[in-house]
């Protein structure tokens, strides 16, 4: 409660006004703060908030003015699936994000080279459904009819035991060896080491081929098949978000260890509305984490408004909520069925609806070996909001009739910009960084941000390639002819060790996106702002990754990226999960993002 001090506090016959300033944030943000981890004011001297002011030279708009928007583009098809979540689904079991093992296992599954994943140049299948213009750097869609689903006999290679010279290849099905494509070539010790693109002797997912798991997970095309029944994603089921916690509960203690305290459950004894209410506390951020789906669009502009303003998003959606876990007296709980009605508004176009108040209930997919979440969730991985404002946006936008179960693969693309304008109901307004200055960009960015921290939300997306193929390949032989490293036969060291010297530093556009920070036709949330290096000249735009993910060091490097975010560098770091979010220097900014807007 936000009180004012007491009287006692006050000279006689004076009474004292002093607002709680702690309440009063934790009222305005939704947020609970740790008063005894705030630093101490004498910790940070008055001259490190100024900031560098520049010249009247750098380009940037006459003061008191921000860059003019451009024309609003006709159609946006931006999204990426997400590849951790994605592969969690398909095996029924967590992934270590934090570990550099990880990217082999997503690689392995998705059937494609971890750093061919992330651009649209090699029809990877994070872009399934999407086809790449090269010309414009951006995403079309592709027809059902261009989608084919792929059988188990379409995935089998052949036996390669018996090959000893290269002719053999053509005899197995490799055709026209002569013309075929060298991926990676290294002399070592007198031996030739190659790599052959083999696409001719197994078939692999992508952007056009994928098969009938990752069709119903991700894709919005039924090919004919049973158009009439009840849409659910592979090993999965609709359940009531709650239910599912609960029963998920001595899964996650032995999974991922316990989230709280057992000793006040009395050995997960769940009757303690006090103990419950502690649990939903000890979670310090619920922030919305895309989920096995490539609406990168949708989830980055929910974060975006609820960054920019907490009270824009209705999140009395806790596990602890109306009394119906004390339910005590045996009634059916279906008589305590929660809704939660969200309204949208219409702006026009695809992906859009009549502006209105659509109501959802808590029935989610979930998935059946993990109990958790197939799309949305909160990145403390309990919060029930971020599931059932996707569920509410999907249904809203394709006029679903059934309140239970939504077809969320219908979101498959969108624009993020004009998403959030639909949820706060402002306009929104497009700047393509190819129109604007570096100087120009930091400064819409600063105009929307108030103590570096958006007050206005503001989404970017990325270019649907760093290049054209025929760069990138250029780009990846240089890469190649210079590994050396005398690794193993196979040259999967090399590949792994080539990643982590930092292949993206050759400044070609072919080695923009080679992993998962940063990744091309995606969407990402704008925070805030922040000046560095010598005499603050550096100025760099904060962004958040909707995966909510950071890839582990040595991994992949990219020019102008940081990729640990701390309070230290920008303070409002402190109010959110920091997974996934990183800071971008400007002019690296205008190399990476095709688009950044605001809706105000």
């Amino acid at each position: 409660m936000v009180t004012s001090g007491s009287h006692s506090d006050s000279p006689r016959g004076m009474t004292s006004n002093n607002i709680d300033a702690y309440a009063l944030f934790e009222a305005l943000t939704g947020r609970k703060i740790d008063r005894r981890a705030m630093p101490s004011s004498s910790s940070r001297t008055m001259s490190e908030d100024y900031e560098f002011l520049g010249n009247d030279k750098d380009g940037r708009p006459t003061m008191g003015e921000e860059p003019s928007p451009d024309e609003p583009p006709k159609d946006v098809n931006v999204g990426a699936i997400n590849p951790y979540a994605l592969v969690e689904a398909m095996i029924g079991h967590k992934l270590d994000r934090h570990s550099l093992h990880t990217a082999r296992i997503i690689s392995d599954f998705l059937q494609t080279d971890y750093e061919e994943l992330f651009d649209m140049k090699y029809n990877s299948v994070l872009f399934a459904g999407l086809k790449l213009n090269e010309g414009d750097r951006q995403a079309e869609e592709l027809s059902e009819k261009e989608m084919q689903i792929l059988e188990e006999r379409d995935l089998v290679t052949p036996d390669l035991s018996r090959i000893r010279k290269l002719n053999d290849l053509e005899k197995i099905g490799l055709k026209e060896l002569g013309e075929t494509r060298i991926r990676m070539a290294r002399m070592q010790n007198g031996k030739l080491r190659l790599i052959l693109d083999g696409q001719n002797l197994g078939r692999t997912v992508g952007n056009h081929d994928v098969t009938e798991t990752i069709n119903e997970l991700v894709l919005p095309f039924r090919h004919g098949k049973d158009e009439g029944r009840e849409w659910t994603p592979p090993n999965s089921s609709w359940r009531d978000m709650h239910e599912a916690f609960f029963r998920s509960i001595p899964r996650r203690v032995l999974m991922d260890g316990a989230p709280f305290g057992l000793g006040g459950f009395g050995g997960l004894g769940l009757n303690s509305h006090h103990a419950l209410r502690e649990m939903e506390y000890q979670h310090r951020f619920d922030d919305p984490t895309q989920g096995a789906s490539s609406n990168s669009w949708l989830i980055a502009a929910i974060f975006s408004v609820f960054w920019a303003n907490p009270a824009m998003i209705n999140r009395s959606t806790g596990m602890i909520a109306g009394g119906s876990m004390d339910n005590d007296d045996g009634n059916d709980r279906n008589n305590n069925r929660k809704t939660l009605a969200v309204k949208f508004h219409d702006k026009g176009g695809r992906n859009n609806a009549e502006t209105d108040t659509v109501e959802v209930d808590y029935q989610i997919p979930v998935n059946n070996s993990t109990d958790m979440p197939v799309y949305a969730r909160a990145s403390d991985g309990y919060e029930t909001w971020p599931a059932l404002y996707e569920k509410a946006f999907v249904k809203w936008m394709t006029r679903a009739e059934d309140r239970d179960h939504v077809d969320l693969t219908q979101a498959h693309n969108g624009d993020p910009v004009k998403a959030m304008a639909q949820i706060n109901g402002r306009e929104p307004r497009y700047y393509f960084t190819d129109r604007h200055s570096g100087a120009e960009l930091a400064g819409l960015v600063r105009s929307c941000s108030v103590n570096k921290r958006t007050v206005c939300p503001m989404a970017a997306w990325t270019y649907a390639t760093g290049g054209s193929s025929g760069s990138g390949d250029d780009d990846d032989n240089d890469d190649n002819d210079n590994d050396n490293d005398g690794n193993d036969n196979d040259g999967n060291n090399g590949g792994q060790r080539r990643r982590r010297g930092g292949g993206g530093n050759r400044g070609g556009r072919g080695t923009m996106f080679r992993g998962s920070n940063l990744v091309a036709n995606h969407a990402y949330s704008v925070l805030g702002w922040v000046s560095g290096g010598q005499d603050d000249d550096n100025q760099y735009i904060i962004v958040r990754n909707p995966w909510g993910v950071t890839e582990p060091r040595g991994l992949t490097s990219y020019p102008g990226l940081l990729d640990r975010v701390e309070p230290e560098f920008w303070p409002p770091a402190v109010l959110l999960d920091r997974d996934g979010v990183f800071s971008v220097e400007v002019q690296a900014f205008k190399k990476y993002f095709a688009c950044i807007g605001v809706a105000k």
